[in-house]
């Protein structure tokens, strides 16, 4: 899944989101595209529509996982988020959330699979594409990594951590 992954985020600009989410996320990556510093305002409504399903349950139960995984209870959070997205296989960040606790797990294959997953559904989910280029680096593949940041900071080119991310990874690369 690994390489399918790098291929997927390599051609990130051919693709297009899921119908299932909004399409006001458009002017509003458009917009963190473009803005050249204060972009916390813009960040803040990308998240809070990727935290919205129009299911509430299905929001909630998000929510809900997140906190458990903020407290550390994985175990609940893994189940919580193994339901929903059964139930919501077309929910995005359900799937980044659980590709977040396979991280915080040390399950990169698996949190690489999730990563994949959200990918798929939302291909400007920049964090998805940031943990992924993470997981490159702990894995000395600077090629992939810089595929991933450089992916990123496309979509979120002032975001300082993505900066960060290809600064590491162009370490790696001879």
């Amino acid at each position: 899944m690994y390489d399918e992954t790098v291929r997927l985020i390599a051609s990130i600009d051919k693709r297009k989101p899921s119908d299932a989410l909004p399409s006001r996320l458009d002017a509003l990556f458009r917009q963190l595209a473009l803005a050249p510093g204060d972009t916390e305002a813009i960040e803040e409504a990308i998240w809070t529509i990727w935290m919205y399903h129009p299911h509430r349950q299905a929001a909630r139960v998000l929510d809900q996982a997140a906190s458990d995984i903020a407290a550390q209870r994985y175990d609940i959070a893994e189940t919580r988020l193994a339901r929903l997205i059964r139930a919501r296989p077309d929910f995005p960040e359900a799937w980044h959330k659980r590709a977040t606790l396979h991280y915080l797990r040390q399950d990169d294959s698996e949190s690489v699979r999730d990563l994949h997953h959200t990918l798929e559904l939302e291909p400007r989910h920049y964090p998805a594409m940031m943990a992924f280029g993470e997981i490159c680096l702990s894995n000395q593949d600077g090629t992939a990594a810089l595929i991933a940041f450089n992916a990123a900071h496309k979509i979120y080119p002032s975001l300082a951590a993505i900066q960060d991310g290809l600064e590491r990874a162009q370490t790696l690369v001879p």
